[in-house]
């Protein structure tokens, strides 16, 4: 962080004054601070011997914060069509851009992509896309399905920490 502020200072017009004006310098700042997270993620993993999944699930939820606080936010307010447009759009725009995205690198690189899912998780995913496309068919939700959905994401959590 200290040389991407020495250099911004010393070496961008304006001189001598902190700025970030260009998309490119906010872009190289941006993967800087992700390089140097990935480095902390890793250490603690390994200093608390953590599983792997442990450090995407912290890296998933890093991405979703920001929709995902913004939908709680509709939801508390009673606003219902907000925050599920807004989560699902979400999930959706993850899903959508950027596992294609990694299997297209992955096709450019001659690399084979896997993705990790061994067959309990296969079969958790099965279950979770099921349950999903029960609650959304019927147009209307109730406590039980949302119940559903919550039990199944503690089983994602408790397969994460203990597999």
């Amino acid at each position: 962080m200290l040389s991407f502020l020495a250099y911004n200072f010393f070496f961008i017009e304006p001189l001598y004054r902190f700025t970030v004006a260009d998309p490119y310098e906010l872009l190289a700042l941006v993967i800087f601070l992700v390089e140097k997270l990935a480095v902390l993620l890793n250490y603690g993993l390994d200093v608390l011997e953590a599983p792997p999944a442990f450090g995407a699930l912290i890296v998933a939820l890093l991405v979703l914060a920001p929709e995902g606080l913004v939908g709680i936010k509709a939801a508390l307010a009673n606003r219902m069509q907000r925050a599920v447009n807004t989560l699902l759009g979400s999930v959706l725009a993850t899903l959508a851009l950027t596992i294609p995205a990694v299997v297209i690198i992955g096709m450019a690189n001659r690399t084979s992509v896997v993705l990790g899912l061994g067959p309990v998780e296969q079969a958790m995913l099965l279950l979770t896309l099921l349950v999903s496309m029960i609650t959304y068919a019927s147009g209307r939700t109730n406590v039980l399905q949302g119940a559903v959905h919550m039990m199944l994401f503690l089983a994602y959590l408790m397969l994460i920490i203990w597999p």
